[in-house]
């Protein structure tokens, strides 16, 4: 299997709106190839897109154990967790990115948990 053109093509599968497509592609890389952040965090959206969480979170667990200082993992975890409704989780791993770069994404994410833990824990 040439895992180049595999990750060509799940990239080309994702950004068309396959996110499964592009996650049975990029399985047998992440495998192949278990240290390539660019393959793992594709597969970790690919996993979000498609609602697959428990693989998502899977996925940015490891890029995160492996790189504390990734931002994006820690926003895409916290977002995967918000999605879950585990929004209580989510809230330092979307602190910790919007901490680390200030996008305006990473700010509403925080801003929206925040929110509606509020909201949850009003009498």
């Amino acid at each position: 299997m040439d895992l180049l053109e595999e990750y060509r093509r799940a990239t080309f599968f994702f950004e068309s709106g396959d996110p499964l497509g592009a996650a049975r592609l990029l399985e047998p890389i992440v495998e192949a190839e278990p240290h390539n952040t660019a393959v793992r965090q594709l597969l970790a959206r690919a996993y979000f897109n498609s609602a697959q969480l428990n693989g998502a979170e899977e996925q940015l667990r490891e890029l995160i154990e492996r790189d504390p200082s990734d931002h994006y993992a820690h926003h895409v975890l916290g977002r995967t967790l918000e999605r879950g409704g585990r929004i209580r989780e989510a809230l330092p791993h979307l602190r910790l990115a919007a901490a680390m770069k200030q996008q305006p994404d990473y700010l509403e994410a925080v801003r929206r948990a925040e929110e509606w833990l509020g909201k949850s824990e009003t009498p």
